[in-house]
């Protein structure tokens, strides 16, 4: 992997981790209802694993399609000189994601109702799946359950298709999913623990200050290289590689 990438594929795996709390409360119920779904004889040990895995694998594998998606509309729009709008943007939804996450601010949930409408016609075939029998049917119901609306994801796929690249955005997609796997795996086995830590107040708070942390620093601007702990010399290091390609012509 290209170093430059590096800290954009471990801040994907931060917001996966990160958006924990979310995910219990837009996943987590599905998750359980979907073990409920799996039939009694095969709901422990290996078998549960397969299909829960199998459920997850497809879940971030339409994360990635919706990726490779976005990245290319996202090259064509940097192509077009609005590169910087489209990290502008970006990083307010991260902003409204962190806001979210600590229940400051509910306004992101507007955003998930634009996928409402495509979820309506996923949501039929979906239940056709059921009950689930198989890791490859697993994997199917997993693949559909990747489109259903959530804000995270949305925020998330904003900020990866604003690296203007198809293969980057489909990389980051797959992290950040990667990264949303020990939440909704724990839900899945009824990891009471994990899940009690990840309800605490301090810990949600923590998160969400991060993530806004994050949406502040995606935003183009000088502001950029207070916040990665740089002087004001270095300030042109920390803008968005269209800003400094403008600088050189």
């Amino acid at each position: 992997m290209n170093a430059e990438l590096l800290p954009l594929f471990l801040t994907a795996l931060a917001l996966g981790l990160l958006g924990g709390g979310h995910c219990i409360g837009m996943c987590g119920g599905l998750m359980g209802a979907l073990t409920m779904a799996i039939p009694a004889q095969q709901r422990k040990g290996w078998p549960l694993w397969r299909i829960l895995l199998g459920y997850n694998a497809g879940r971030i594998a339409s994360y990635s399609l919706a990726g490779a998606l976005v990245g290319s509309l996202g090259w064509l729009i940097q192509d077009l000189g609005l590169g910087i709008l489209l990290r502008t943007l970006a990083g307010l939804l991260m902003i409204a994601m962190g806001l979210y996450l600590a229940n400051w601010w509910s306004g992101l949930t507007r955003i998930e109702q634009l996928g409402r409408g495509l979820w309506r016609h996923i949501e039929p075939r979906a239940r056709k799946l059921l009950p689930v029998k198989s890791p490859s049917q697993a994997i199917a119901l997993g693949a559909l359950w990747g489109w259903l609306p959530c804000g995270l994801v949305y925020s998330t796929l904003i900020w990866a298709s604003s690296q203007g690249d198809a293969g980057v955005s489909a990389g980051l997609m797959l992290t950040f999913g990667l990264g949303t796997l020990p939440t909704l795996m724990a839900t899945g086995l009824a990891a009471q623990t994990m899940l009690r830590w990840l309800r605490k107040r301090h810990v949600r708070i923590s998160a969400a200050l991060l993530v806004i942390l994050f949406g502040l620093w995606t935003i183009p601007g000088p502001h950029q290289a207070w916040l990665m702990g740089h002087g004001s010399h270095e300030a042109n290091q920390s803008l968005p590689a269209e800003a400094t390609e403008h600088q050189h012509h």
